[in-house]
């Protein structure tokens, strides 16, 4: 455990910081709500139609767009968490 803390030690985030990383996890959760939403009902009216390979379509495009979301909000708190308090 010591050898883990002194090849990377815990970093202390300032208020700021821990601020603007609480706003990127609302943020990103609103995203990511908004496109469970949208694309759930493109989902189940595809399905509703009998559509199955669109709704596979639909399925995966959500997902991608999940992890994206997901990435961009991780890079922006790595990006807050290197900076300098």
């Amino acid at each position: 455990m010591e050898r883990l803390e002194k090849q990377s030690p815990t970093q202390k985030l300032s208020e700021k910081q821990k601020a603007e990383i609480a706003e990127i996890d609302s943020v990103t959760r609103s995203k990511v709500a908004e496109r469970e939403v949208f694309l759930q009902g493109q989902i189940d009216k595809a399905r509703n139609s009998g559509n199955e390979d669109e709704a596979r379509e639909l399925e995966q495009q959500l997902a991608r767009d999940l992890k994206r979301l997901q990435d961009d909000a991780e890079e922006k708190r790595e990006k807050i968490r290197r900076q300098k308090s």
